[in-house]
């Protein structure tokens, strides 16, 4: 065959073998054929449209590129023989090696068509551009569309292994650039995670996680925390459980599947370079595109819109899905990125589910799914994409509609920690019964689902659940199947508990709410339609008018009302509950196990019981109460009366500001005491990072400064405005008259007074935007519950540093020390005021009584 003006002069094998994923990617991108010579023979390496029959797999024999380099010599000597030699990219045809010096006539309608012509399926060079080099645009019929869509398999990659956003989505299509776009905290770089984890680790394809921003060892870590379903804060500073540690030695086995480049340097221009040198890449993974202007980030700022030109480039040369975390979802910066699909997280009036929006660029619109942010373990779970009626719900195996579609996918999520062997504590009938119904849900198997049914909910009666986050969760997964039994959490919560765990479910947790609903004491303390309106004339303490008239004296003119058109952007989303710092915490040496009681007025509720092993010696138990730890705090908390402005990165906290930080999990080795932070680090950022209120920082700055921490953690990011310690201070003054009089009185006064003290504190953050309260500011009503929280756990510091034995600190106003003499530990003072406590002593094995037990 005399050389055609499109082939490139003749190399030789060996020369071909080393080039051969440029060679091939000339051939798809310029439709450029190459002579190859080994010896006296001679192949051409030649796009598909020189042999249109090639496009058959299962015509001719077929090589992916790695297997085709290593064995070249062999594949252009058959090629030379008359054997034609199919390369395939993945599992898709891109080039072939055909006799070099085959006549033009035996090529036949088999071939392409020469330079100057076309034929169905072939190549043409345009006329009117004989100057630019012969090359050749290749056309299709849209008979070979058609035949590419029905032989070519489905048209989805790979997949995140969330099956309602799997289904919303269709999968990650390969040639495409896929955005997640997420405000910070919200867990988009999680997404990411998820397809990684996905592809690498249950498809077994090769991915590339290119990560600017966290490092390889978070990475790491938060892949162990997903697949386990270890806390994450525990895993950072580096306490690994006998499981965790078995799961990551298997990671590493099939560690080379998921390569990581991380730095924060990288360019979109490094990616690109990388990835075509990575033998069946079947996903790159961009973790992350930031918004703010960084000088030491390049994937950062202005520099964004070229980096995603860079991106979908680079998806649709090597013909694989490209996914990039962007850590915002203003409008105004999406336009200018070059997405072909964008995903946008969003949070929603449920603090446990985040709704996904999907988006094409050609269509708008095409979707949307919910995921339940499970961030103390790095991951999302699937909430479902369709209404549970759709037709491949388990609702259609008679099944009630409550155990549809998305009460099965949620009971298959919540057992993974038992059945994949994270937690222990349930009996091994049900761990058999759940592996079995994760097996049938993944399958989408209903007749399997139905033969399942019985014998879990048999399994699940007599089941007694741990007292743990995860023993939670599983229970009010199974509760639409049955009525487990909490019980004792030897087995699961105490083990989790020896590993730094805490042996508990968190009170405000979607999760858990099911089950705690009837631990709740009868006071009212939630906000109801009307608690906003002032108290009558004569009221026995009109806790509203005196907190609004503290707050009017302040010569700060405060801003007490944030406007509702301002509430969705700067600090305000960036504010949560878990912000407060409660403890909630067990020592790891006790197993707190909660068990039913009923109270003197027939009422059922369930309260905790605390095994003290024999290694603590003689002694009872010491229940401490705080009395008025929220009123208290007002005492002295520092609060910005004005707007909280965006003050970004700080050297160091200023004592003259006021407002929220984010900052690093400052690392706490010790064991007899909770972290200062509380459950504060139960929910860090993709970053292990944590928003905090100044209460907390200036804890932190006490606690550097005693040496008890090492070093102040940085301040990444801040909200702040100038501080005021004596806002609240007229209605904590006001407040401590009144309970020093009605105390004594005791009765209805001092419920009333109770009452309307509880409700005042709520109406700083009313929750329900149809609750017209005279106050919507967040950062006062955290930092308020904050220092509460920061005194409480100080006090019982002090106390366990002169040598007491602390069992457990809870809330903002309980603890329970192990005393060996029925003496309370004199950090603490008796007595009915505020700051004082009371005191109560229980023998070991009886319930710590709660309210009016």
């Amino acid at each position: 065959m005399s050389q055609s003006p499109q082939e490139e002069g003749a190399i030789n094998a060996t020369t071909a073998r080393n080039k051969l994923y440029a060679l091939v990617k000339l051939v798809e991108e310029e439709g450029r054929a190459t002579v190859i010579t080994k010896h006296k023979v001679r192949a051409l390496l030649a796009p598909l449209d020189r042999f249109p029959a090639a496009r058959k797999t299962d015509a001719f024999p077929t090589h992916v590129l790695s297997t085709a380099q290593r064995d070249f010599g062999d594949l252009v000597t058959l090629a030379a023989q008359g054997q034609p030699q199919v390369l395939l990219r993945n599992t898709t045809p891109v080039a072939v090696l055909l006799p070099a010096d085959l006549s033009s006539d035996s090529l036949s309608s088999d071939t392409a068509a020469y330079s100057g012509a076309a034929t169905a399926g072939g190549a043409v060079n345009s006329q009117g551009n004989q100057d630019r080099g012969s090359t050749l645009r290749r056309l299709a019929t849209l008979g070979d569309a058609i035949e590419s869509v029905l032989t070519g398999g489905p048209a989805g990659g790979p997949t995140f292994g969330l099956p309602g956003l799997d289904a919303a989505t269709g999968g990650l299509q390969r040639g495409r650039l896929t955005l997640v776009a997420a405000r910070p905290s919200v867990g988009g770089s999680l997404l990411g995670l998820a397809a990684a984890r996905k592809a690498a680790l249950v498809d077994h394809d090769r991915v590339l996680y290119a990560a600017s921003g966290p490092n390889r060892d978070d990475i790491f870590r938060r892949i162990i925390s997903a697949e386990t379903g270890g806390d994450y804060p525990r895993l950072k500073q580096g306490r690994l459980t006998e499981h965790e540690q078995q799961v990551a030695h298997q990671l590493v086995q099939a560690g080379d599947l998921l390569m990581i480049d991380d730095g924060s340097d990288l360019t979109a221009e490094d990616i690109k370079e990388t990835a075509p040198h990575m033998e069946g890449l079947a996903l790159v993974v961009v973790d992350r595109l930031q918004a703010a202007q960084s000088a030491r980030l390049p994937l950062s700022g202005d520099r964004l819109p070229d980096a995603t030109q860079v991106l979908a480039t680079l998806a649709r040369t090597l013909h694989v899905p490209v996914l990039a975390i962007v850590d915002s979802d203003d409008p105004a910066l999406l336009g200018l990125l070059d997405a072909d699909v964008m995903l946008t997280l969003s949070p929603t009036e449920d603090p446990a589910m985040v709704q996904v929006t999907i988006a094409e660029r050609d269509f708008g619109m095409i979707g949307s799914a919910y995921l339940q942010p499970d961030l103390l373990h790095a991951r999302f779970l699937d909430a479902g994409a369709a209404p549970l009626e759709r037709a491949d719900s388990p609702a259609g195996l008679g099944i009630s509609a409550s155990t549809g579609g998305t009460a099965a996918l949620e009971l298959a999520e919540a057992a993974l920690p038992y059945t994949s062997g994270g937690r222990q504590g349930i009996p091994a009938a049900l761990t058999h019964e759940l592996a079995a119904w994760r097996t049938a849900v993944a399958k989408g198997d209903h007749e399997a689902l139905k033969g399942i049914l019985p014998l879990l909910q048999a399994a699940a009666a007599v089941a007694e659940m741990p007292d743990t986050q995860e023993g939670h969760r599983l229970a009010a997964a199974l509760r639409p199947y049955g009525e487990p039994e909490f019980a004792d959490t030897t087995g699961g919560a105490g083990r989790a508990a020896a590993a730094g765990a805490p042996a508990h479910a968190p009170a405000d947790s979607g999760q858990a709410q099911g089950n705690v609903a009837e631990d709740e004491e009868d006071d009212e303390d939630g906000l109801q339609p009307g608690d906003e309106k002032d108290e009558p004339e004569g009221h026995v303490f009109p806790a509203l008018k005196i907190l609004k008239d503290a707050v009017g004296r302040s010569k700060m003119h405060p801003i007490s009302v944030i406007r509702t058109e301002e509430r969705d952007s700067g600090p305000w989303p960036l504010i949560s509950e878990h912000m407060d710092g409660e403890p909630r915490w067990v020592h790891p040496d006790v197993t707190a196990t909660r068990v039913p009681h009923i109270r003197a007025n027939g009422k059922r509720v369930r309260r905790d019981k605390l095994d003290v092993p024999d290694s603590f010696g003689e002694g009872m138990l010491c229940l401490i109460d705080r009395n008025g730890s929220f009123p208290s705090a007002c005492s002295g908390v520092p609060l910005a009366p004005n707007k909280l402005l965006h003050t970004g990165p700080l050297e160091a906290y200023d004592t003259a500001g006021a407002g929220i930080y984010l900052i690093d999990i400052p690392e706490w080795t010790r064991t007899d005491v909770p972290h200062p932070l509380g459950r504060i680090i139960d929910r860090p950022d993709d970053d292990g990072r944590v928003w905090v209120t100044t209460p907390h920082i200036k804890q932190l700055v006490k606690l550097v400064r005693d040496n008890h921490i090492g070093a102040m953690p940085t301040i990444y990011d801040s909200w702040t405005g100038k501080t005021n310690e004596s806002l609240f201070k007229p209605f904590y003054e006001a407040t401590r008259k009144a309970r020093t009089d009605l105390v004594q009185v005791g009765g209805d006064p001092y419920k009333a007074y109770k009452t309307r003290l509880s409700i005042a504190l709520r109406l700083l953050w009313p929750k329900r935007p149809s609750q017209r309260s005279p106050f919507w500011r967040p950062d006062w009503r955290m930092s308020m519950v904050a220092e509460a929280s920061v005194r409480h756990w100080s006090v019982a510091f002090r106390a366990v540093q002169e040598g007491h034995q602390l069992l457990a600190l809870r809330n903002v106003d309980a603890a329970v020390f192990w005393v060996p003499d029925g003496t309370a530990p004199p950090t603490y003072r008796i007595g009915t005021g505020f700051g004082e406590v009371k005191a109560k002593f229980v023998q070991p094995g009886e319930i710590i009584p709660e309210g009016d037990d």
